[in-house]
């Protein structure tokens, strides 16, 4: 009995100790850069009333817990240098050490702004080069959040190098990277993006309250029991399989793949439209693992020859044989899957391809542009996209009750309200691509964001740049209305806003990839617009803008603003693309463009005699657009009418 007291003592004082720790918010931690010129918050927790000593650059700062075990103090401002120590001392004690002074932004957006630095352009050379340890990284985890959450799970500041820089934001990177060149300053970055996902789930609950179209669905949220909600979908996924949710993947037993050997006969399989995530042919909300099979038939000339197979890419992640022969495994959402293939593993006659794909969560499966999924034969490819056969094991609806956009603001609550309220200097966006077919109350919602990171942040009207949609899908033969380019009105409406800027990808698009791989002029135009508004050099940070327009007989004069050393023609034939002209049938036809002085160009068409408005650069992807200023930058996409676009109902 007496030693049982002794261990309840014992066992009562180590849980008093516990709760009595001081813990500082997971977004401080060593390396970490603290914004210059502000008095930066440092907040966390500690026991009730528990006195809280914080040391700081020769400074010391006193406080204690609130009744709710909060403390909060505000560090003295101070200018660009370190490194510095911090420490933080009350029943137990936390030193971090070098710390910097400098400029802190923040990044955040989809999967373009996701998109790290090892699948960008050159990016063997980008990483071997990534020495500096004035860029500091902090890369937010992912969190979907009912309610709105004090602190993250992880992450931890890092400094950049050959060996962190790999899968951090490009845009973020290769943007840090121009401001410390031109700036000489330590520069910090806090990556907090998720691919796929729509600007309203970035809206603290308070804004979204007040939004027409949005308010509806928060409402909801708030009156969610997520416990029922994730049963309610794993029975209505079970009617999928019959009624029972496979739970065991038969397809690879004690490291054997059974689904990968040749001679399987997979006639009861489902076919499956490959390359398309499964969500998109009739498996929605469905993770867990899944195996693909198809084949192909060589020559055995042609199974001599160097192979090598490409897969587009593969959401999450796989495993690949062929011929029952493993030949290559990714463990990453947004990596093109690229695997040579050893002498010896193809064969003359029929040769049987297998891939397990594990979605943990959102989308899942094969997917990317038809002409990205090949096997390629020396000089020859062989063609691997169609219908495929597939069967889903081990199926669940994911880590997840609900998705990063199955209501509005659980990614502010789980990914930004954290962050409340780290000092910054502003933000950097690039999203968009999920609001598309909404483009018209985009005009709203983007704005929305913007005014709302503000209010939360508590820090004024702080510097927002963000990048305009890419030219992505293919070219069209003929004019005609696009989401993609009100999605780019709607984004080149924000600028009404204060202390904003947008930089242009309208060039350095793919029509084929959703993800350009020039991160590299994202980033930088990116930091034209800080160095210019936010730092004031004198640079010309924006390609030319439409002003004002006039008919003049059968023609229209367009006016440029923001046009640097005048406009030019940016490839060899020296005449303008992209422009289209209407007359009071609002039917457009292509246009000529003549570039008349340095700030003003003609357009006109044979088809249109008394022409009314001008379009350019609209369409999903106005592939041969050549209207730039002399410094370099693309001219920006409008329209100079106001007519009723295609997105203008869709809520």
């Amino acid at each position: 009995m007496r030693n049982r007291i002794l261990l309840l003592t014992v066992a009562f004082f180590v849980a008093l100790s516990v709760q009595a720790e001081v813990k500082l918010a997971r977004i401080f931690s060593s390396n970490m850069v603290l914004q210059q010129g502000l008095e930066n918050p440092l907040w966390g927790w500690a026991a009730k009333g528990e006195r809280i000593t914080v040391s700081f650059a020769g400074q010391t700062l006193k406080t204690k817990a609130d009744k709710n075990g909060q403390w909060k103090v505000n560090l003295p401002k101070m200018e660009y240098g370190g490194p510095h120590s911090l420490t933080v001392k009350g029943t137990n004690e936390i030193t971090l050490d070098n710390i910097l002074i400098g400029e802190v932004w923040v990044c955040s957006g989809q999967s373009n702004m996701e998109w790290v630095v090892a699948n960008s352009n050159n990016s063997a050379t980008e990483i071997s080069e990534a020495n500096y340890p004035n860029i500091r990284m902090f890369t937010v985890p992912k969190k979907v959040s009912q309610h709105p959450l004090n602190d993250l799970e992880g992450g931890e500041w890092e400094i950049c190098s050959p060996e962190t820089v790999p899968h951090f934001s490009a845009v973020g990177y290769f943007f840090a990277r121009h401001l410390l060149n031109e700036l000489d300053v330590p520069v910090g970055m806090i990556h907090t993006s998720w691919g796929g996902t729509v600007a309203e789930t970035w809206i603290s609950p308070e804004n979204i309250e007040k939004d027409p179209d949005l308010a509806a669905a928060l409402s909801e949220l708030k009156q969610l029991d997520l416990e029922n909600y994730k049963q309610q979908k794993e029975d209505e996924i079970a009617q999928l399989f019959g009624g029972e949710l496979p739970k065991k993947d038969e397809g690879l037993v004690n490291g054997q793949a059974i689904y990968a050997a040749s001679d399987l006969n997979d006639a009861s399989w489902q076919s499956i439209q490959t390359p398309a995530l499964w969500e998109s042919e009739g498996y929605p909300e469905v993770d867990g693992t899944a195996w693909y099979r198809t084949s192909f038939t060589l020559s055995a000339e042609q199974a001599q020859n160097q192979a090598v197979l490409h897969l587009a890419k593969i959401d999450d992640n796989d495993q690949t044989w062929v011929n029952g022969k493993l030949v290559g495994e990714t463990n990453a959402y947004n990596e093109d899957r690229v695997y040579p293939l050893e002498n010896g593993i193809l064969k003359a006659g029929e040769n049987v391809l297998a891939v397990r794909v594990v979605d943990n969560a959102g989308g899942g499966g094969i997917y990317g542009d038809e002409s990205q999924l090949f096997l390629k034969l020396g000089n020859e490819q062989i063609a691997l996209a169609g219908d495929w056969k597939f069967k889903l094991t081990d199926v669940s609806v994911g880590s997840m009750a609900i998705g990063p956009n199955s209501y509005p603001t659980l990614l502010y609550n789980g990914m930004i309200k954290p962050l409340l309220p780290y000092g910054i200097k502003g933000a950097i966006w690039y999203q968009g691509e999920s609001n598309a077919g909404r483009a018209y109350q985009y005009r709203r919602v983007f704005q929305t964001l913007i005014k709302d990171w503000r209010q939360q942040w508590n820090l004024g009207d702080f510097p927002f740049f963000w990048v305009q949609l890419a030219n992505f899908m293919q070219p069209k033969d003929q004019p005609e209305e696009s989401s993609w380019a009100e999605l780019r009105e709607a984004q080149t409406m924000a600028l009404e806003l204060p202390n904003t800027g947008q930089a242009l990808a309208i060039d350095i698009g793919e029509a084929n990839d959703i993800h350009p791989r020039n991160k590299q002029d994202v980033g930088k135009r990116l930091a034209l617009n800080a160095l210019k508004v936010t730092y004031g050099k004198e640079i010309v940070h924006s390609g030319p803008m439409y002003e004002s327009m006039e008919v003049d007989g059968n023609k229209i004069r367009i006016h440029f603003s923001e046009t640097g050393s005048g406009l030019m023609v940016k490839d060899k034939y020296g005449y303008l693309n992209a422009f289209t002209i209407a007359g009071a049938d609002k039917k457009f036809h292509w246009a000529k463009g003549e570039i008349v002085d340095d700030n003003t160009v003609v357009v006109y068409s044979e088809e249109v005699d008394k022409p009314v408005a001008v379009r350019f650069g609209w369409a999903d992807n106005p592939d041969d657009l050549n209207l730039f200023n002399k410094e370099g930058l693309p001219a920006t996409p409008f329209r100079t009418d106001d007519w009723k676009g295609v997105t203008a109902d869709a809520k």
